[in-house]
């Protein structure tokens, strides 16, 4: 018997699924899974949740696979809980113990005191057990052997910081931020600010650029149910491309103008803003993503191929 033979073929498929990620499943298990529900030739992901965090993993397939750089700068939405009283080595609670502190005392007047010097833009230590690299190895695999080398701050933005809840040993924040945020390490310097250590007890995202809170999640297991009534269903779960962009400004290019600019020709426009430009078609699909110069100049930058 073939193997080879006998594997289904990949196929072209276009499109965004916002999966709602399992506890438990790294980002990269989740793509693959998705990869293969969609049976999808290309498959890419705009920014890792760790195993321990849940929500919102927009995963790009096909063409739309070309938005994942532009969709990994976007800004992130979280719901985190935060243990008071213990920290961890791993700044979670995967960690073993690392120091204690008495935190039956603190009133949330005490966290609501130190939480504006949070908002805005901050300096982060990154946690060493972090996928970042170090002359070419991953902190988290030297953390794993007991090693703790130096690492430079990094500064990231604090959109919004709120508490939503508060019990005794207890927080739960809602936070917004730049990507390249930590949420483990801003729960432990938070915490150090009103003396006290803490990890995080768990983690959500609600939401990731331009897909914000409340948008329609899809877990595995509806994926899996749909895929079993045939690829075609399947496929009506997908968002197209276009929607993540919605936050660019967008130009319908007419028959004439679409070819000229797929062959990297430079278009005089008008009424046009400088800056990103999404181009469609007259069905609004997406085609390629341009730059508007002040001049109404259309200069394409990356194309997708036609279906």
């Amino acid at each position: 018997m073939n193997r080879r033979r006998d594997r289904p073929r990949w196929r072209r498929v276009d499109g965004i699924v916002l999966l709602d990620k399992p506890l438990g499943l790294s980002s990269n298990d989740a793509l693959q899974r998705v990869k293969k529900l969609f049976n999808a030739e290309r498959a890419g992901h705009t920014g890792s949740l760790d195993p321990l965090a849940t929500g919102l993993l927009p995963i790009c397939l096909g063409e739309a696979t070309k938005l994942c750089g532009i969709l990994l700068e976007g800004d992130k939405h979280y719901h985190a809980s935060v243990v008071l009283g213990i920290s961890t080595t791993t700044g979670d609670g995967e960690g073993q113990e690392r120091a204690r502190s008495d935190a039956s005392t603190v009133i949330r007047e005490d966290i609501e005191r130190v939480m504006p010097r949070f908002r805005g833009s901050i300096s982060q230590i990154p946690p060493m057990y972090s996928a970042l690299k170090q002359q070419g190895q991953a902190l988290y695999k030297l953390a794993r052997t007991g090693l703790e080398v130096e690492r430079p701050p990094r500064d990231v933005h604090i959109h919004k910081l709120d508490i939503l809840s508060f019990e005794p040993g207890r927080l739960e924040l809602d936070v917004v931020c730049s990507k390249g945020t930590y949420i483990r390490t801003l729960a432990e310097d938070l915490a150090a600010a009103f003396g006290q250590q803490a990890h995080l007890g768990g983690l959500r995202r609600i939401g990731a650029a331009p897909f914000d809170e409340g948008v329609p999640m899809m877990n595995l297991e509806t994926l899996q149910q749909a895929s079993e009534h045939g690829q075609a269903m399947l496929d009506e779960l997908l968002l197209p491309a276009i929607a993540g962009l919605s936050h660019w400004q967008q130009w319908q290019a007419d028959d004439e103008q679409l070819p000229l600019l797929a062959g990297g020709r430079r278009i005089k426009t008008s009424g046009l803003k400088p800056g990103r430009l999404a181009v469609v078609d007259a069905q609004n699909r997406l085609c390629g993503m341009a730059r508007v110069d002040p001049d109404g100049i259309v200069a394409p930058e990356r194309w997708l191929l036609p279906e």
